[in-house]
């Protein structure tokens, strides 16, 4: 897909925002450090080996996943594969134009492949078959349906999700060399989360709608993982970020995460899987 750049919102609006910014609100009545309502389905798409749906605020994304065998690459012949990608649909948003995936849709899925791979969610090592031969490929699929800001975080935790609730048929070798498939969570380690920040004027924004990403200076997203580790970051906006600004944001995120961590582990405990 390809996305245009969102026009920049009338001056009385933006000037609207930066007041209320002052005053440590925003023009939806959330502080600066909120997220909107979080919403998390598990298990929507019938035929994936797992699924999710996400909706923050009006932005809303779905991630299925799929499990298949394949062979494994030359450098990593003892793991099996993890491949992420994304798609914004065309209905999704009046700035959406029919096409291949564009930068926009490409850095959705890095972002999140990098954040589950860096956190180590998956033990890929668990995943091989026949080392160097045979292994298991988990790929997810990543659509965004609603687009009101935050992509990233809706699509990494709807993929995360979405993983936490798969299952698929694994190949058991038995001792006599009888073969039997079982069925088997995917092997996970931890909960990865990440939390997108932008950055307007002087002020910190968590979780931004769309209207606020239009005239953010900064955007930064963190990855963490179930011990607070710092897994993965990706910068985005015109603007620098200072040191005591990251500082904050980092502060800021590894809290927040760890409250989305207790939010998606309820939400997978009452899971029927």
């Amino acid at each position: 897909m390809s996305i245009k750049k969102s026009p920049i919102i009338e001056n009385l609006r933006k000037m609207q925002m930066i007041e209320l910014l002052s005053k440590e609100k925003r023009l939806d009545g959330r502080s600066l450090t909120d997220f909107r309502p979080i919403t998390i389905k598990v298990g929507v798409i019938q035929k994936s080996n797992g699924s999710a749906e996400v909706s923050i605020g009006n932005t809303k994304v779905v991630a299925g996943v799929k499990i298949e065998t394949g062979t494994p690459f030359p450098d990593t012949p003892n793991q099996g594969l993890l491949v992420v990608n994304a798609e914004f649909l065309p209905f999704s948003s009046a700035l959406i134009e029919p096409g291949p995936p564009d930068e926009d849709a490409i850095e959705v899925s890095r972002v999140v492949d990098r954040g589950i791979r860096e956190s180590q969610m998956i033990d890929l090592n668990a995943l091989v078959i026949e080392p160097g031969k045979l292994v298991y490929c988990v790929f997810v699929d990543i659509s965004i349906l609603n687009m009101d800001g935050n992509i990233f975080d809706a699509a990494f935790l709807s993929a995360v999700s979405a993983l936490l609730t798969t299952t698929f048929e694994k190949k058991i070798v038995k001792g006599d060399g009888e073969i039997e498939f079982q069925k088997c969570k995917l092997p996970t380690r931890c909960i990865p989360i990440s939390v997108t920040s932008i950055i307007i004027g002087d002020n910190i924004l968590i979780d931004p709608n769309e209207e606020e990403e239009s005239v953010q200076d900064s955007r930064l997203t963190l990855t963490f993982n179930d011990e607070g580790n710092l897994c993965a970051g990706q910068k985005g906006g015109s603007m620098g970020i200072s040191r005591e600004q990251l500082f904050k944001i980092v502060e800021l995120s590894k809290a927040k995460a760890e409250e989305l961590r207790s939010f998606v582990k309820k939400v997978i405990e009452n899971a029927q899987i």
